[in-house]
C-alpha cells in the first residue's frame, strides 16, 4: 500500500481576498498531494477605496486572515504575525503572492529560509524599472536566494531575465476565471447597445481616449456606457463628459462586488479596455478582458502591454490612444450583430483553452511539484523556462 506524501502550501497573497480569485485555490486544494494554506489580510487598500475579504470559495483549504501593517503601500506593507503562522504550518513550500521589491516578500522570504522551505514570488513586473535602495537590494536578494518564480507574461520573465534572475520561473497567470460564473445568458431585450468598462478609473487606463472615441459615434442610435469601478479620476470624467454632450449616457457603476461580476458583464454588449503605455507602466494583463470574454462579449483593446496577447484573434485590437480606430471598431460592433455573436464566441473557448481556473490551478501545482522535486517534474520540462547564463 503506498501512502501520498502532502505537502503543505502556505501561499501569502492580498489579491485573494476578492471572491471570486478564490476558485484557483479550491481547484489547487483538489489535488490529493496538496495541503493549502492561505494568509490574508482583512482588507486591502488602494487607489480605488477599500477592499474587504469576500470569504466566498473556501472548500478543501484553509483562508487565514491575519494582520497587516501599512495597509496600501504597496513597498512597505508586511504582516506583524507571519512568523508566528508560519512556525505552526511548518510548510514545505512558500507561495510569495509578491513582488521581489517589496517588504512583504521579503518578510516571506526570510521566514522560508529560516524554516528550510521552498519559496517562490509571482511577478506581472513588464517594464525594466529600476530601484532605489533599500528596495533594489532586497529585490537582489530576493533573486539570489527563491527557489523558483511564476510570471504572468512572457515579457514579465524577459524583465527578470534582464536584472539577473536565472533561476527556474514558468508563465502562468496569476488567475484565471470560472467559466460557469462567468458564462453567456440572455440579455433583456429593448436594452439599448451598452458598452462596459471595467477597472481603475486612472488616466493610464485610456478612459479620457474612451470618451473622446464615444464622442464619435452616432448620437441618434441607442447607447450608453456602464463604467464599473472607482478611482481618482472619477470627477474629471464626469467634467469631460459633461462637456462633449456625454453626461446622459454615461453610468458611473462605482465598485461591484466581485461576486455581482457576472451579472454586471451580462448587462452589456461589449466591454473595451483602452489602456495607455506609460514610462512606469503598461497593461499587465487585464482581467476584465477574460470575464468579458467567458461571458460571451466581444471585447476591443488597445496595443498596450499584453492585451493582444490575451484577445488573441477573439477580439478587436486598435492602437492605444487612438480615438478614432477606437470608435470606428465600437461602430461596428454596434451596426453588426454577427460579428458580436462570432467574437463572443471565439473568445469563450479561447478563455475554455488557456484561462480557467483549472487551468492556472493546474500549472501552478506542476510548478510546485517541480521545486519541490518530485517524479512529476519530467512531464514539466516544456513549460518551464530556464533563460541561458548570458
Amino acid at each position: 500500500m503506498t501512502t501520498t506524501t502532502r505537502w503543505r502550501i502556505l501561499m501569502l497573497s492580498k489579491a485573494c481576498v476578492v471572491g471570486i480569485y478564490q476558485r484557483k485555490l479550491e481547484a489547487i486544494a483538489r489535488h490529493d498531494d496538496i495541503e493549502l494554506r492561505v494568509l490574508v489580510p482583512p482588507s486591502w487598500r488602494d487607489e480605488r477605496g477599500v477592499q474587504a475579504l469576500e470569504r466566498v470559495y473556501t472548500q478543501g483549504y484553509d483562508l487565514h486572515t491575519i494582520p497587516i501593517a501599512l495597509n496600501g503601500n504597496f513597498h512597505l506593507h508586511f504582516y506583524p504575525t507571519l512568523g508566528r503562522e508560519m512556525r505552526a504550518f511548518r510548510p514545505h513550500l512558500v507561495h510569495i503572492d509578491e513582488e521581489p521589491y517589496n517588504l512583504a516578500a521579503w518578510q516571506a522570504l526570510a521566514w522560508a529560509r529560516h524554516l528550510r522551505a521552498k519559496s517562490l514570488f509571482f511577478s506581472w513586473q513588464n517594464i525594466l524599472r529600476r530601484y532605489p535602495p533599500p528596495f533594489a537590494w532586497g529585490e537582489r536578494w530576493v533573486l539570489r536566494h527563491v527557489d523558483g518564480a511564476l510570471m504572468g507574461t512572457e515579457s514579465a520573465a524577459q524583465v527578470w531575465h534582464d536584472k539577473g534572475y536565472r533561476g527556474t520561473l514558468a508563465i502562468v497567470p496569476q488567475f484565471g476565471t470560472d467559466p460557469q460564473l462567468f458564462q453567456p445568458r440572455p440579455r433583456p431585450t429593448g436594452q439599448p447597445f451598452t458598452i462596459g468598462y471595467v477597472g481603475r478609473l486612472v488616466e493610464e487606463k485610456g478612459l479620457f481616449v474612451l470618451l473622446n472615441a464615444l464622442a464619435q459615434l452616432p448620437q441618434d442610435k441607442p447607447w450608453r456606457v456602464h463604467l464599473i469601478g472607482g478611482g481618482p479620476l472619477r470627477p474629471a470624467l464626469e467634467q469631460q463628459g459633461q462637456t462633449l454632450g456625454l453626461a446622459e449616457r454615461l453610468h458611473f457603476v462605482g465598485q461591484v462586488a466581485s461576486t455581482a461580476m457576472p451579472q454586471a458583464m451580462n448587462a452589456l454588449d461589449t466591454l473595451v479596455l483602452p489602456s495607455l503605455t506609460r514610462p512606469n507602466w503598461k497593461e499587465q494583463f487585464g482581467r476584465a478582458l477574460i470575464e468579458a470574454m467567458a461571458s460571451g462579449l466581444p471585447v476591443i483593446g488597445s496595443t498596450s502591454g499584453a492585451i493582444p496577447d490575451v484577445i488573441g484573434e477573439a477580439g478587436l485590437i486598435v492602437p492605444e490612444g487612438d480615438a478614432p480606430a477606437l470608435a470606428a471598431a465600437l461602430r461596428h460592433l454596434m451596426d453588426d450583430p454577427t460579428a458580436r455573436a462570432r467574437l463572443g464566441q471565439q473568445g469563450r473557448a479561447r478563455v475554455l483553452a488557456h484561462f480557467t481556473h483549472d487551468e492556472i490551478a493546474e500549472a501552478t501545482v506542476t510548478f510546485y511539484r517541480a521545486l519541490l522535486k518530485l517524479p512529476q517534474l519530467s512531464t514539466y520540462q516544456a513549460t518551464v523556462i530556464r533563460p541561458s547564463a548570458s
